[in-house]
C-alpha cells in the first residue's frame, strides 16, 4: 500500500497499492481528489451542524462549559477513523498485555482491508448485512470491527463469557450472519449457533501458536492476511453516516437485552466531544514522532464504554491500546509498569483497587496522566485513595448509556469534585423533568427529577421494537435515562438515584426480568423478583426473591446453582436467595423492587 493513505478512497481513484510505497504522479493526483472531497465535506458538515442543532427550551439552562458549536464530520466511522493514520503508520495501534503480539497502524490498516475484501468475495456479506464479534479485549478486535465496516457490515458485540443460550438470542434478534469468536470458545459458540437454528459460518482466532484450528471453522489469520490481497478489489460500501454501524445490546430502562441501534455518526460525534479540552486540558495528548499515549484496555471492548471512550476514540488521535482480556491484579499492574500508561479508563471497582491493593507500588502509577471513570458512581474518599498514590494524575467522571453511545456528561479535568459526574458534553443538551410531569417541563437548578438528554450521539432506536423506542425517545428528541438527579448553579450535574431497575455489577447492566423468566421457568417456582443489593467490590449484586410451590423442596444453593448455569458469571445470584410467601405488586401487577429493596437490602 501507500503508506498513510486510505485503502478503500485509493481503490476507487483507480491506482493500484504497493507495499513498497512510491507511485508519486498517483500520489499527487489523489492529494488534489482529496482536497476537493474535503471542501465538499464540509459543506456537507455544514448542512449536518444545521440540521441537527436543537432549539433552547424556556427553563433550561445551555451548557457553557464547552464549545457547543463544535463541528462534527459528515463521515462513514471507517473514514472517520483512518482520516489521520498516515501521521502514525509506524507507532503500535495495538499490543496483547500479555503475549505482546501487536500491530502498528500502518498493519493494521492493511490487514483491516484485506479483511474487508474477503469479507465481501470469499464469504458474500452484503452492505448491511450484521456481524458478531464475541471476543474479549486482544489486538484483533480493533481488526475485526474495522475491517467489517470497511466492508459496510454493521456489527454486533457480544460478551465471550456468555453461555450459549444467551448468546443464541442475540444471533438471533440481530439476524447474524457471520461470528468471529475465539478458538477456545468453539463449544459455546457452536452450541449458540446450534440453538439459534440459523446457518451462520464461525471464523476463529487462535491467541497462542499451540492452538489447532476447530474443525468446520474459517481460520480468521487467513481471512485476515494482506498475502495476495490486490486492494483494488475492495468495493466502495453505500452506508451513509447516518445509518447503523453498531448493535450493542442493553436493557435501557428496563426488560430483556435490546439491540441499540448505534450509526455512524453518533458514534463519531461521541469520539469528537470526547476530544474536547476539558478543564486544564484534552483527556489525550497529541500523538507526535517523539510522544503517543498509551492506554492499558481492562475494560471490555463489547461493552459501550471500553468500545467508543477507550478503544475507537482513541485509535482516531494515534494512541496505543494495550489489551488485556480481563482484569487481573497481576497482569493489569504489569501492563501499567511495562507498558508506561498514561491514561486510564477504568470503572469504580478497579480504581479502589488501585487505591487499597498493597501490590500497587510507584512504578505501577508514576507514568499516569488522566484517568477516566464512569459506569457507576464513584465515592470521594476511594477517588481520594486513588490519588494520594498517585498525584500528578487528574481524575474525571462521566456519564452516559449505551443509547447515548455512551458519554452524555462528563467532567473537568483538575476539578475534584467527585460527587458530580460533570456537565453536558459540546452539542449535547440535557434537563430535569418533575417525575409526575408528562409535559417535561424543565427545572431549574437543584431541582430533582428525571435526567433526559438529546443531542447527534442519541441512539436511532431499539432494533425490532418500536414501542420500547417511543418509550425511551419521547418528543423532541429527548432521550429519557431513567435516572434521578439534579444539577447545581455551575450547571454540575449529580446523579442521585436511578428510576429504572437495572443492577450495575462492576459496570455491567444485569435486567432483573432476565434473570426473573429464567427463575420463573425452574419447575419448583411460583413467582420470583430480583433486586440490586450492595457489595463492596462490584456495586451491585443481583438478589433474588422466590416464592416456591406448595411442598416444592428447593434449597437456596439448588436455585442459585440453576441460574449460574444458564448466565454470565455477574448475572449470578451472589446477593442471594430469599423465599417469600408472595411478591410484593402494585395494583397493575408491577413488581414493588423499592419495597424489597428497603425491607430486605438496605
Amino acid at each position: 500500500m501507500i503508506r498513510g493513505l486510505p485503502l478503500a478512497r485509493l481503490a476507487q481513484q483507480g491506482y493500484k497499492s504497493s507495499q513498497s510505497g512510491g507511485l508519486v504522479a498517483g500520489y499527487q493526483r489523489y492529494c488534489r481528489t482529496l482536497r476537493a472531497a474535503r471542501l465538499l465535506s464540509t459543506q456537507r458538515q455544514a448542512k449536518f451542524i444545521e440540521e441537527t442543532i436543537f432549539p433552547a427550551e424556556n427553563g433550561y439552562e445551555q451548557n457553557t462549559l464547552y464549545e457547543n458549536n463544535l463541528p462534527i464530520p459528515h463521515q462513514t466511522l471507517d473514514q472517520y477513523l483512518w482520516d489521520n493514520f498516515s501521521r502514525w503508520t509506524n507507532k503500535t495501534a495495538a499490543v496483547c498485555g500479555l503475549t505482546g503480539r501487536s500491530y502498528t497502524f500502518g498493519t493494521l490498516r492493511d490487514h483491516c482491508a484485506a479483511l474487508a475484501i474477503r469479507l465481501q468475495r470469499k464469504l458474500n456479506l452484503k452492505s448491511g448485512d450484521t456481524i458478531a464479534v464475541c471476543l474479549n479485549n486482544i489486538p484483533e478486535f480493533p481488526l475485526v470491527t474495522l475491517g467489517a465496516i470497511e466492508a459496510g457490515l454493521v456489527v454486533t458485540t457480544i460478551n465471550p463469557i456468555y453461555t450459549a443460550e444467551e448468546i443464541a438470542r442475540q444471533l438471533v434478534d440481530s439476524d447474524t450472519k457471520f461470528l468471529v469468536g475465539l478458538a477456545s470458545n468453539i463449544a459455546v459458540l457452536r452450541e449458540a449457533v446450534q440453538l439459534a437454528k440459523r446457518d451462520i459460518r464461525i471464523a476463529c482466532i487462535r491467541t497462542s501458536n499451540d492452538e489447532s484450528l476447530p474443525a468446520g471453522t474459517i481460520d480468521f489469520a487467513e481471512l485476515s492476511s494482506p498475502n495476495g490481497i490486490h486492494y483494488s478489489e475492495l468495493r466502495q460500501h453505500d452506508r451513509t453516516p447516518e445509518d447503523i454501524v453498531f448493535l450493542p445490546y442493553s436493557s435501557g430502562t428496563t426488560g430483556m437485552p435490546k439491540g441499540v441501534e448505534l450509526t455512524h455518526v453518533n458514534i463519531v460525534a461521541n469520539s469528537e466531544m470526547l476530544s474536547v479540552k476539558a478543564g486544564t486540558s484534552t483527556v489525550i495528548l497529541p500523538t507526535t514522532d517523539t510522544y503517543q499515549d498509551v492506554l492499558p484496555c481492562v475494560l471490555p471492548f463489547f461493552h459501550i464504554y471500553g468500545l467508543t471512550v477507550t478503544l475507537l476514540s482513541k485509535l482516531r488521535s494515534g494512541c496505543k491500546m494495550v489489551t488485556l482480556p480481563n482484569f487481573r491484579p497481576d497482569t493489569f499492574l504489569n501492563a501499567l509498569a511495562e507498558h508506561k500508561g498514561t491514561v486510564l479508563h477504568l470503572v469504580p471497582p478497579i480504581i479502589i483497587f488501585l487505591g487499597h491493593h498493597d501490590g500497587v507500588k510507584p512504578r505501577h502509577t508514576e507514568s499516569i496522566r488522566n484517568v477516566f471513570s464512569g459506569a457507576a458512581p464513584m465515592g470521594a474518599p476511594d477517588a481520594e485513595r486513588f490519588t494520594a498514590r498517585a498525584p500528578q494524575a487528574e481524575f474525571i467522571q462521566g456519564y452516559g448509556l449505551t443509547e447515548t453511545s455512551p458519554v452524555a456528561l462528563m467532567g473537568a479535568l483538575g476539578a475534584r469534585n467527585y460527587a458530580s459526574v460533570g456537565s453536558p458534553c459540546p452539542r449535547t443538551q440535557a434537563k430535569i423533568v418533575a417525575l409526575n410531569d408528562t409535559t417535561n417541563t424543565a427545572l431549574g437548578p437543584n431541582q430533582t427529577g428525571e435526567l433526559l438528554v438529546r443531542g447527534p450521539h442519541v441512539m436511532k432506536g431499539y432494533h425490532n421494537n418500536r414501542q420500547a423506542t417511543e418509550e425511551m425517545i419521547i418528543e423532541g428528541g429527548w432521550l429519557r435515562t431513567g435516572d434521578i438527579a439534579h444539577y447545581d448553579d455551575n450547571l454540575q450535574f449529580y446523579i442521585t438515584d436511578r428510576l429504572k431497575e437495572l443492577i450495575k455489577v462492576k459496570g455491567f447492566q444485569v435486567p432483573p426480568a432476565e434473570l426473573e423468566e429464567l427463575l420463573r421457568a425452574h419447575d419448583h417456582v411460583v413467582d420470583a423478583a430480583v433486586v440490586g443489593t450492595p457489595h463492596p467490590i462490584s456495586g451491585e449484586v443481583p438478589r433474588a426473591f422466590v416464592v416456591l410451590k406448595k411442598d416444592a423442596r428447593v434449597s437456596e444453593d439448588n436455585l442459585k446453582e440453576y441460574i449460574a448455569g444458564k448466565v454470565a458469571s455477574y448475572k449470578r445470584l451472589e446477593g442471594g436467595v430469599t423465599f417469600l410467601d408472595s411478591i410484593p405488586k402494585n395494583a397493575s401487577g408491577k413488581i414493588l423492587r423499592r419495597t424489597l429493596k428497603e425491607q430486605y437490602c438496605s
